[in-house]
């Protein structure tokens, strides 16, 4: 499933002035503005402490903003967001397809329910063969995969996910980042995804919005305009390397913003 082209996509959520203060005088986000629009895959980058997390706290309703909003077009449903933290976060005493149960689980529904929506889950991350499979028994990167199954098992609006590869070695990542596009593709999901790592930004995203220093907000935005699919010709190519540079030189800017 093709997203239509920037500009043309229907609203899915919009910040505006977002602040958020800690302990009534740590501000980690000012009068933050974002929108976001059906089909966009955004990279979130800025300085470490710039406020990132906290904004997908927010956006996840497990905090509230100081003042601003954050409103949902059509407004929020149960189904609205899926996330995959950093770290896969699954139960041990679990089966692959019992933690990816887990949403469907909180909102009353049987396992027998769910089951085909589970197994097609897990066939688009390739792991179809390990539903009873116990974490233990995958790799890190195997691990992420029973993650995202769960984070966009119900379908959301909106998937968050938080430097979900950063713990991985380079080639488990490179992969990830080749099934996430592809499994976006599939299902067409929105994605906003925080990485510290230009590379993976510009071969994930077609917006890369960039903080600035806390407090935080957005000062620069980087298009990425390349046509998806993206595969490793575009990695080694010219446009890619010159989009890094880009985001580079605006994440520096970043680093250079004051209050």
């Amino acid at each position: 499933m093709q997203s239509l082209p920037l500009g043309q996509r229907p609203a899915v959520l919009d910040m505006s002035n977002v602040t958020k203060t800690f302990n009534g005088n740590v501000m980690a986000l000012r009068e933050m503005n974002l929108s976001v629009n059906a089909g966009d895959f955004i990279s979130l980058r800025g300085p470490s402490g710039c406020g990132k997390s906290t904004a997908l706290r927010l956006i996840a309703g497990l905090s509230s903003p100081s003042s601003g909003r954050i409103t949902w077009a059509g407004g929020q449903s149960e189904n609205d967001l899926g996330v995959v933290f950093q770290e896969p976060t699954l139960m041990p005493w679990a089966t692959v397809a019992q933690n990816v149960w887990l949403p469907f689980r909180l909102k009353g529904k049987s396992y027998a329910s769910v089951k085909d929506e589970i197994l097609e889950a897990l066939r688009l991350v390739g792991l179809e063969k390990f539903l009873d499979a116990y974490p233990r028994e995958l790799s890190g990167g195997m691990k992420m995969r029973v993650s995202i199954a769960r984070a966009m098992v119900t379908k959301p609006r909106l998937i968050l996910m938080d430097e979900p590869f950063a713990a991985l070695d380079e080639i488990t990542r490179f992969r990830l980042n080749n099934d996430l596009l592809k499994l976006k593709a599939k299902i067409g999901c929105t994605v906003i995804f925080v990485t510290h790592s230009v590379f993976e930004s510009v071969f994930l995203s077609d917006r890369i919005v960039v903080m600035a220093a806390r407090p935080g907000r957005v000062i620069r935005e980087v298009q990425v305009p390349a046509p998806y699919p993206r595969d490793e010709a575009f990695r080694t190519s010219a446009e890619y390397a010159a989009l890094c540079r880009q985001a580079s030189e605006a994440l520096h800017d970043a680093m250079g913003e004051h209050v």
